[in-house]
């Protein structure tokens, strides 16, 4: 099709990497087909209501706009997941993060439920990763935003996961009820410094919610939250599995080792940068004594 070709070549002088591909994923979007399909129907003509949508989607995707807001939809560890502009696109690194996790609730012992805590959902795509993959744990999740979790609701009903992704809003562990107990916590908190926002890439920088970015000055306020909170409510031999920012792996484990956690590991990620963060703790005694009375 013509069309493809125009169209990449406007998208390449706005910027946009591999624009060939993003103009056929809008048309396949458009058509309602796989894009591979398109090849099977390039002698198709396009009517000119068609011509005119392709070309408005087009011109958002030359404003940088991402993709999957124009879509309204994200593949996350072979999920199909709706976004819109109240939560972050899902990335490829936090699926080895997703991957990692239910791959530690897998091997808990059978017979006794698991149970999962999903940080700053967002989109709920971790949570429900976690659901779809590991079915023998019940999952909580939490975002400070009415908005992201409106969406990660919507999410969870569309995967049949409403009975086993229980969605809770506030700040952090504060949306957390008290008397709660996890083997798994797991997030993907904000984590750009603040002033580095401004220098990353339009689609982000523009688009994307500054409460899911904004890490404060450094980049470490939610780990510090997270390594300061996060102990009494994880049971004996449980894990806390964070996703680092490019550059933050250091700090993050200095930040839990003066708040005596054991750092387990720190595991790369596509391209060898340290990607995941992984800890454990010893249970403190009061810690012991409130979990024998939950759940």
């Amino acid at each position: 099709m013509e069309v493809i070709q125009r169209s990449a070549d406007f998208l390449a002088k706005k910027g946009v990497e591999a624009p060939r591909l993003q103009v056929e994923l809008l048309l396949a979007h458009l058509l309602k087909m796989p894009r591979m399909k398109l090849y099977l129907n390039f002698e198709r003509p396009l009517s000119e209501t068609e011509l005119e949508t392709v070309r408005e989607l087009v011109r958002r995707r030359g404003l940088r706009e991402p993709l999957q807001y124009i879509t309204g939809s994200a593949s996350f560890c072979g999920l199909e997941l709706a976004v819109n502009s109240n939560v972050l696109a899902p990335r490829p690194e936090t699926e080895l993060l997703a991957e990692r996790a239910w791959r530690f609730l897998a091997q808990l012992p059978a017979g006794t439920p698991s149970r999962a805590l999903d940080l700053c959902t967002g989109s709920g795509c971790l949570a429900i990763a976690l659901a779809v993959n590991a079915p023998a744990a019940r999952v909580d999740a939490t975002d400070i935003s009415a908005s992201a979790l409106e969406v990660a609701r919507a999410n969870a009903v569309r995967h049949q996961l409403a009975e086993r992704v229980q969605f809770h809003q506030g700040n952090g562990f504060a949306a957390v009820p008290a008397d709660a107990r996890f083997d798994l916590i797991v997030s993907n908190p904000p984590y750009i410094p603040t002033a580095d926002i401004e220098t990353l890439e339009p689609e982000v920088r523009d688009f994307e919610p500054r409460l899911a970015l904004d890490g404060g000055v450094e980049g470490m306020d939610f780990y510090r939250r997270i390594a300061a909170e996060a102990g009494p409510f994880l049971r004996a031999g449980g894990r806390l599995m964070l996703e680092l920012n490019d550059h933050g792996a250091d700090g993050v484990r200095a930040i839990f080792e003066r708040a005596e956690w054991t750092v387990e590991a720190i595991e790369p990620d596509y391209n060898r940068r340290p990607r995941i963060f992984i800890a454990s703790r010893v249970a403190q005694s009061q810690d012991v004594a409130v979990q024998s009375g939950a759940d």
